[in-house]
């Protein structure tokens, strides 16, 4: 096997500049919730709600069992869906299955997308972190997610960072691939615009919003200039 290194394997940034780009849906925010959070936490995501467009809702809690997961995820899971904001399970697909989540997202050791769509049947959206990798991305394709994750691309508040991605990976997997792409670590308003002009078909915010000084709502109006301007220059469709 031929040993290659990091400079050869690395993207050409211009390499989506060569090619003429496809329609692709606007890019659209994918909220993370904070690392904890208590019963009232359905109010917080009620007010980012409020604040604009998001189009799923991830549930990401460490630490915890199911059963508490799921007294928490109650609420929240209704609320999404009277807002049509597909609610999504971080990690395990036992409890996607068990709230009838719309979707379960999987890092690199939560298991096969395979054994998840066997489980969750068709129309679960199944999510992939593949890092900066493009072999992962690839290989979660093929295994039938529905997207692909990369990052993280700027320092996290959220979670330890272990890969670093760069926004050319964005515009490589967009320009090859239909399936879409999530952008995720470190995603701020005031960073955000290379990831969505790379090629990003999803925001994945956190820190960011819960954080926001005026409050999550003004966290989410936040991204509202950045997505607007990828709407305003996307690609007409056919």
């Amino acid at each position: 096997m031929t040993d290659f290194t990091d400079e050869e394997l690395a993207l050409d940034p211009h390499f989506a500049d060569q090619f003429v780009q496809g329609f692709r849906p606007a890019c659209q925010l994918y909220l993370i919730s904070p690392p904890t959070i208590d019963a009232t936490f359905a109010d917080s995501l009620a007010a980012a709600l409020d604040g604009g467009d998001v189009a799923a809702f991830q549930l990401r809690l460490k630490g915890l069992d199911e059963d508490a997961i799921a007294a928490l995820a109650a609420p929240l899971q209704a609320l999404c869906a009277q807002r049509d904001v597909a609610f999504i399970i971080n990690d395990s697909v036992a409890l996607a299955q068990r709230l009838g989540a719309d979707g379960v997202h999987l890092g690199q050791g939560d298991g096969d997308p395979r054994e998840a769509r066997k489980i969750l049947g068709p129309k679960v959206q199944i999510g992939v972190t593949c890092h900066d990798s493009r072999h992962l991305a690839m290989e979660a394709g093929e295994a039938g997610a529905d997207y692909v994750a990369f990052g993280a691309f700027y320092p996290s508040t959220t979670k330890e960072v272990l890969h670093h991605a760069e926004p050319s990976i964005l515009g490589w997997w967009t320009t090859i691939f239909e399936l879409p792409c999530v952008a995720i670590g470190g995603v701020t308003a005031d960073n955000a615009a290379p990831l969505v002009a790379a090629g990003a078909d999803f925001l994945a915010v956190s820190s960011a919003v819960w954080n926001h000084p005026a409050g999550p709502g003004a966290g989410v109006a936040a991204f509202a200039d950045v997505l607007q301007q990828a709407r305003d220059g996307a690609p007409d469709p056919l």
